[in-house]
């Protein structure tokens, strides 16, 4: 397979060190020590055309790992981005694994926070059947207490549940964890759209988007900018 466009040979400035030898997906390689999982694979020359959602090919989380380190009985589940390669470390990428179903909701509707129970019930059933297993928790790359977020958002919890759910980057491990089919990081990020949305905007900004609605802000396209010398 030919090389994706964005995926040229890379090559670290400290490449002259004693590499380090690794297999991923059943390719041994050598990889220059700090390079990530990532740019040991394209340093290695091999075809790039999934699983890095920061190079045009789909969104954060894309690249999730298996990664067994030396010595280690359990793989571990990373971000081939943010892992940097070790001598000896066994790794696989892991495909995306969607949702059972869709969850389908309309934020412009829940215009009643006092319903957020039973909006959160309506469309996640599934949350309440929590096995409580932790399997989310270890699968989850971020390091998010999923288990207790899913837990926070059943007790109505909505903007709780949604603050931990902050650095989620939908990699869906946590889906692909759960016995329940809880899909976890799709109730997180609903719970913080629903939180998002039944939340006032901070009110200066509110207030200077009516005024230039209203024609009533003066906006003069000729003064200088900040980066600019005064005239």
């Amino acid at each position: 397979m030919p090389l994706a466009p964005a995926a040229r040979p890379w090559h670290h400035p400290r490449m002259s060190a004693a590499p380090l030898h690794l297999t991923i997906d059943g390719h041994a390689i050598e990889a220059a020590p700090g390079a990530s999982l990532i740019q040991a694979w394209i340093g290695a020359g091999l075809p790039l055309e999934t699983n890095v959602g920061c190079m045009g090919q789909g969104v954060c989380g894309a690249c999730r790992v298996l990664v067994r380190r030396p010595g280690e009985r359990i793989a571990q589940s990373l971000l081939a981005c943010e892992t940097r390669a070790e001598d000896g470390m066994q790794v696989a990428f892991v495909d995306h694994f969607p949702a059972r179903r869709a969850h389908a909701y309309d934020l412009s509707a829940m215009a009643d926070s006092w319903a957020a129970l039973d909006s959160l019930d309506a469309v996640f059933p599934e949350a309440k059947h929590c096995r409580h297993c932790g399997g989310c928790d270890a699968a989850c790359p971020k390091g998010i207490e999923v288990e207790k977020a899913v837990n926070l958002a059943v007790e109505g919890k909505a903007l709780e549940a949604g603050a931990l759910f902050e650095h989620c980057v939908m990699c869906n491990l946590c889906v692909a964890a759960c016995p329940e089919h809880i899909a976890p990081a799709h109730l997180g990020q609903f719970a913080r759209r629903m939180t998002a949305s039944l939340t006032l905007r901070p009110g200066d900004l509110v207030l200077r988007l009516r005024e230039i609605a209203q024609g009533r802000q003066r906006i003069d396209l000729d003064a200088c900018q900040p980066a600019e010398p005064p005239r």
